[in-house]
């Protein structure tokens, strides 16, 4: 039997191995119906450097609702700015396994926007 979330997870698998093989810092970008989240995570160790969702609540203040490409540009847009105040300028993008388009490539558009290289 199919199941959706176990290709997903594949392909997450496929992508993970070949930036962990280039060894350098990624982006990776969870999403639900509610929320979308995002983490910039090390190369060596897997420790998450900044992170950005919209559950904070300075997100939450200023959108109705977190499951849409507004505010994935909003999440894209914080986790720009968290990554380069923490030092970082340049990721790979870690999508998850999910198609590169509405709010996955909303977020990663408006961190491109403001900054990060990938």
């Amino acid at each position: 039997m199919f199941i959706k979330n176990d290709a997903r997870q594949r392909r997450a698998r496929k992508t993970r191995a070949k930036i962990a093989s280039h060894k350098t810092t990624r982006l990776a970008v969870r999403r639900s119906n509610l929320h979308i989240y995002a983490q910039v995570i090390s190369a060596c160790g897997g420790k998450i450097l900044a992170s950005a969702s919209t559950l904070e609540a300075e997100v939450r203040k200023d959108l109705a609702n977190g499951g849409n490409i507004a505010a994935a540009a909003v999440v894209g847009k914080r986790i720009a700015e968290k990554a380069i105040q923490a030092g970082i300028a340049e990721v790979a993008f870690d999508r998850s396994g999910y198609k590169y388009h509405g709010r996955v490539k909303a977020l990663a558009d408006a961190a491109r926007e403001h900054g990060l290289k990938f």
